[in-house]
């Protein structure tokens, strides 16, 4: 690995979250067919797996991973990344603070962190990359909530240094509007991997994305 950290892709699929061991083959599988489309990016969140199953999940994945050139990232468990060669630790509101992580965290890793418009901006700072939203209305455990716009989102952009991907109820044809934003990608949960044609899905998503960066 390279001494610089290196950033996610454009696209960013976050895995469901839901899982238990014995569905983690399953994932492994719909992850590789969406690679072969274009996916370079997965985020894996799984918090109820148990730690060696969740590492067992996360050199599977990096395994096919390593035949694109993808990008690997943990939530949550910073302990894992080097046994696995992941990218990155992604951190979430009830996480370490990003600071006291990137003190042990190997150089070479990047330190994500989930961002909100009520967030206090000093605490981006310590992070690689952040992931901010919801940009659009999404379900939250049952719940409707709100999101914060594309105007929002730029305004996010523009107050920080750090790159910014977007979250929350976002489609291929948002593409657009999130790249005059001047965010430098997409993070999707439910509308990718948990698609009823997440193959289809990301390549509507990386067909939309390659438009914006031509100007198409």
């Amino acid at each position: 690995m390279s001494a610089t950290p290196r950033l996610p892709p454009p696209l960013l699929a976050l895995t469901p979250g839901d899982l238990d061991a014995s569905r983690a083959p399953q994932l492994v599988e719909r992850v590789s067919r969406c690679f072969a489309v274009g996916l370079r990016g997965v985020l894996l969140r799984e918090r109820g797996l148990a730690d060696r199953d969740f590492l067992a999940l996360a050199l599977a994945l990096r395994a096919r991973l390593s035949a694109c050139d993808g990008w690997l990232c943990l939530h949550d468990r910073p302990h894992l990344a080097l046994a696995c060669g992941a990218d990155a630790v992604h951190l979430g509101g009830r996480s370490l603070l990003p600071r006291d992580v990137r003190r042990w965290l190997a150089p070479e890793i990047a330190l994500g962190l989930s961002t909100h418009a009520h967030d206090a901006r000093e605490s981006w700072s310590h992070a690689d990359y952040i992931v901010h939203g919801p940009v659009k209305p999404t379900l939250k455990s049952g719940t409707r909530v709100e999101g914060i716009g594309f105007e929002a989102l730029a305004s996010a952009v523009r107050s920080t240094s750090v790159p910014v991907w977007a979250l929350g109820g976002l489609t291929p044809s948002d593409s657009a509007a999130v790249a005059r934003t001047s965010a430098r990608g997409i993070a999707v949960l439910s509308g990718l991997l948990a698609a009823p044609d997440p193959v289809l899905r990301t390549a509507e998503f990386v067909a939309a994305w390659s438009a914006t960066a031509s100007g198409a």
